[in-house]
């Protein structure tokens, strides 16, 4: 299934992690890193390894602490090969060399890796790091400390690095981005008007902080049904005439334009 929503919880607070695994969510991530503080990380650990020492209802990724940073070996030696475990996701990512370092410590674990780029030097890296090894998965924007880097105020003045990230992606064969979390959870109508903005651009689907954002992002990526109509013209006539061709409505058909048709009648047969 193609995830479209990551809810976050904080991993020095199992009682919320417990309500994020059935919140609705595609993916769980139990967050060690920014959501929690210094003096609670070694708790966070164990509280998470105890929780994921079995499968769960719905894939869980683990935010580890920043690789290099102190409590970071000891989140891999603790989570990666826990068996609720589905993904680690490292944080503050600015070159290859940290996932390939990763990579080689979890190689017996065999967890897949996401890397999140949140400052102006792996926006730079963003293909390098993309392609750095088969244990990465994807790749996604931490936009609040990307925000901070460039001294941007605007939230138009994160495009340009959006798209890099987005282009990045696709060109090392990884899935489609995910968006950065909305910050304000009580602001659904402009959690809205930025998934769509964010859907324009390449992302597919969001992280969230608020089970209330999760509808609201599913809704927004997933395919409409003006959508879908489409799709399915396009599916039916390349099967009743096969090559290149003029739909009647002006629009242009091709081997491209068919394989676009094809995802959307996939994301939208989800689960």
């Amino acid at each position: 299934m193609t995830p479209l929503t990551w809810l976050y919880a904080p991993g020095d607070r199992p009682e919320r992690v417990a309500e994020a695994l059935v919140a609705g969510a595609d993916v769980v991530v139990v967050d060690l890193e920014d959501a929690v503080a210094p003096d609670r990380k070694e708790y966070a650990r164990a509280a998470t390894a105890e929780l994921l020492g079995e499968p769960q209802p719905v894939p869980v990724h683990v935010r580890v602490n920043a690789p290099g940073s102190p409590p970071a070996a000891a989140d891999l030696a603790a989570l990666a090969a826990l068996p609720g475990v589905s993904g680690l996701r490292l944080p503050k990512v600015a070159a290859p060399r940290q996932v390939v370092r990763v990579a080689r410590r979890t190689a017996r674990a065999g967890t897949p890796l996401y890397a999140l780029l949140e400052t102006a030097l792996a926006v730079e890296h963003a293909h390098a790091i993309a392609t750095a090894h088969p244990a990465l998965r994807g790749i996604a924007l931490g936009e609040t400390d990307l925000r901070a880097d460039l001294g941007v105020r605007d939230d138009r003045g994160l495009d340009w690095s959006r798209c890099r990230v987005v282009v990045a992606a696709r060109a090392a064969g990884l899935p489609p981005p995910p968006q950065s979390v909305h910050p304000d959870v009580r602001d659904l109508e402009g959690l809205a008007a930025s998934c769509a903005h964010g859907r324009a651009l390449g992302f597919l689907g969001r992280a969230a902080l608020h089970p209330r954002q999760l509808p609201v992002i599913e809704r927004a990526h997933l395919p409409t049904r003006r959508e879908l109509e489409e799709a399915e013209t396009v599916i039916g006539a390349a099967a009743a005439a096969p090559g290149a061709q003029a739909l009647p409505d002006g629009r242009f058909v091709d081997t491209a334009v068919v394989a676009a048709a094809r995802r959307t009648l996939s994301l939208a047969r989800r689960p």
